[in-house]
């Protein structure tokens, strides 16, 4: 017999409020709205705050108006946990880790949202909680050195949440600025084409190992990389970075900015090495893969990808028209989904396959068979 690390349970948030691109273009000037559409292929994003059409800023829920709103990074992760764990059959008391993949956190220090997890959830005194700092690619990096860890037996079972907290970085003066080129880069990047990408919500699933044949069930294959490209640039912060110190910062730093060119290079490179590694060698499960769930960065970028990888459309999961680039969550969200809708079951021996590349570089990948 062998030791198989299996998903045993998936669930989501993704916030209930519908920016249009014709709202957001209002709030951050720059694309007209129907540009958006036509380059990015995204009609509009998930918030969970709101915004100010006239300030360019975020507007947070109330908090004294007596009612309880999922308002936070961490309440996003608590009902995609909660969710992954009913539909598990796993109490929280059992996780022996808890990893929070995310670079939106509510506080960015000491580990917090994946403690206030902790807390809220009741976990074991020596459960570990960690927030693992990461963007798009962070998901099945994480889940490939939470595989490894399950193998050398120390852990049972381990719940690994992702999340993208958006709405409250809308700011008209920090993403209305642009960064001035840097090495490698010969022109300005806008900040306010990043604003138009991203969107809110959380995934999270739970893999708990499992004795049974090798190749029957649980995580078939799977790896993670390295590479190095600033993808994704948000300079502010740390202690080179901070705003009070005179002369070292401007509005720019503070927005997450989106290299664009070097998205569009370098998906297709990663993507295509994520499927070769897990399927190259096991060509007779290709035709066998039911599902794919992909990053996406935009879908004008992820079709243009699925096209020319000769993979069938209908096969690829796809939300990011409708919600934006949920970032490290948008593959967990879209497994949760299906499962919800009945497209893959657990336990129906369903095939599916998770790869991811992001930041600046971390990419990998998952063949899983459910």
């Amino acid at each position: 017999m062998t030791l198989n690390v299996c998903v045993v349970g998936a669930g989501a948030f993704v916030p209930t409020r519908k920016v249009s691109n014709a709202r957001i273009t209002r709030a951050i000037p720059g694309w007209p709205a129907e540009r958006i559409e036509e380059k990015l292929g995204i009609r509009e994003r998930r918030f969970l705050w709101d915004i100010d059409e006239a300030t360019g800023r975020a507007v947070p829920p109330p908090t004294d108006d007596g009612h309880y709103y999922p308002a936070t990074n961490t309440d996003m992760c608590e009902v995609a946990l909660r969710k992954a764990l009913e539909g598990s059959g796993v109490d929280a008391r059992e996780l022996d880790a808890l990893f929070v993949v995310t670079c939106t956190p509510d506080a960015p220090h000491f580990n917090h949202d994946a403690m206030e997890l902790h807390r809220r959830l009741e976990l074991r005194e020596d459960a570990f909680a960690l927030v693992v700092d990461d963007g798009c690619g962070g998901t099945p990096y994480v889940l490939d050195m939470v595989k490894k860890m399950m193998e050398g037996g120390r852990f049972r079972s381990v719940a690994v949440v992702a999340s993208a907290f958006t709405s409250p970085l809308v700011n008209r003066e920090v993403y209305m600025d642009e960064l001035p080129p840097g090495p490698g880069r010969s022109k300005a990047l806008q900040g306010y084409l990043s604003m138009y990408v991203f969107g809110d919500g959380a995934g999270a699933v739970v893999l708990q190992s499992k004795e049974g044949e090798s190749g029957r069930a649980g995580i078939l294959a799977s790896f993670s990389g390295n590479a190095y490209a600033d993808l994704v640039i948000r300079k502010g912060g740390g202690l080179l970075k901070l705003p009070y110190q005179p002369g070292r910062m401007r509005p720019a730093d503070m927005a997450f900015v989106v290299d664009g060119f070097r998205v569009a290079r370098s998906y297709p490179e990663y993507m295509q090495k994520c499927l070769d590694t897990v399927l190259g060698p096991r060509p007779e499960l290709r035709g066998e893969v039911r599902r794919y769930y992909f990053h996406q960065p935009n879908k004008r970028v992820m079709d243009s990808f699925v096209s020319r990888a000769g993979l069938p459309a209908d096969a690829v999961a796809c939300n990011v028209d409708r919600y934006g680039n949920t970032s490290a969550a948008g593959m967990l969200i879209l497994l949760a989904e299906d499962l919800e809708s009945g497209r893959v079951r657990l336990g129906g021996g369903d095939l599916v396959l998770v790869a991811a590349v992001g930041a600046n570089v971390h990419y990998g990948a998952q063949l899983i068979r459910l």
